[in-house]
């Protein structure tokens, strides 16, 4: 039988209740502490230089991957690093939450996702594989709608970006307001949504590939050492032969003016 609440044991009342659970929805998931375990190794391919967001070279990033699962939630996490580039707390990451319970997914974090370097293709890239990544897992789930800040969006241009990228996700927008300043994003279903990239912007590299890609540049550094070699060679013989042909130069000037001497003399004697 159950024990039933006495004098030394209360049940704690509704309001107490609710602010524990309050606090406990505010503290972070344990998960979230937790570091990635996979890694990748992205191709950023170099594009045209953009007039909002400046040169677009050729780059190479990492992916890191967790994934955690219970019989409750199933958890994601891709994060983006940059070669000797520190970002912000909370950006260049993706979180996608599946909720089992209420059979609902939602794809964070809740500030936003924010990607650096922008307009790269990495921020599309990043949601395709959360969203072939649930869709794998829970097709027929539903999908956590919320709102978009408008303190991200500095300029038109970027708040076309922006909504482009969300629609060809699969992503429903509704803006509440003439002045589109209030939006809110929404899908009915994981399997309404996209998981798809522009591949010729993003490419995953695997192990091999990257071997076989440092090999083919070490091949191209030797050949490019062995012609600036050659080159610096000629460069050096061809200096050579100037100074031989400079001194002949002037030992030729100099007897000329020797010989103009000597005839002038014999001439005015």
């Amino acid at each position: 039988m159950a024990d039933t609440p006495t004098e030394e044991q209360e049940a704690p009342p509704p309001e107490e209740a609710t602010a524990v659970a309050e606090v406990s929805d505010a503290l972070p998931h344990p998960w979230n502490a937790l570091p990635d375990e996979q890694f990748r190794l992205l191709r950023l391919a170099p594009l045209p230089a953009d007039r909002y967001t400046g040169p677009r070279p050729l780059r190479f990033v990492q992916m890191g991957r967790l994934a955690r699962h219970s019989p409750d939630q199933s958890f994601l996490r891709l994060s983006i690093s940059l070669p000797g580039i520190m970002t912000r707390k909370g950006d260049n990451l993706l979180e996608v939450w599946i909720d089992h319970r209420r059979k609902e997914v939602r794809f964070g974090p809740d500030r936003g996702l924010h990607i650096e370097p922008i307009n790269r293709g990495l921020g599309r890239f990043l949601l395709a594989q959360g969203i072939a990544w649930a869709q794998q897992r829970c097709a027929h789930y539903t999908v956590e709608g919320g709102a978009l800040g408008i303190k991200d969006v500095l300029s038109e241009d970027a708040r076309l970006r922006r909504d482009h990228f969300l629609k060809a996700q699969g992503f429903d927008l509704d803006y509440a307001d003439a002045q589109q300043a209030k939006v809110t994003y929404s899908a009915a279903r994981v399997s309404n949504l996209k998981g798809d990239w522009n591949k010729e912007k993003v490419q995953s590299i695997e192990l091999m590939d990257a071997a076989a890609m440092l090999e083919h540049a070490d091949h191209n550094l030797r050949e490019q050492d062995a012609k600036i070699l050659k080159q610096q060679q000629r460069i050096d013989s061809l200096r050579r032969e100037d100074g031989t042909q400079r001194f002949t130069i002037a030992c030729l000037v100099a007897f000329c003016v020797f010989q103009a001497g000597l005839f002038i003399w014999m001439a005015s004697r």
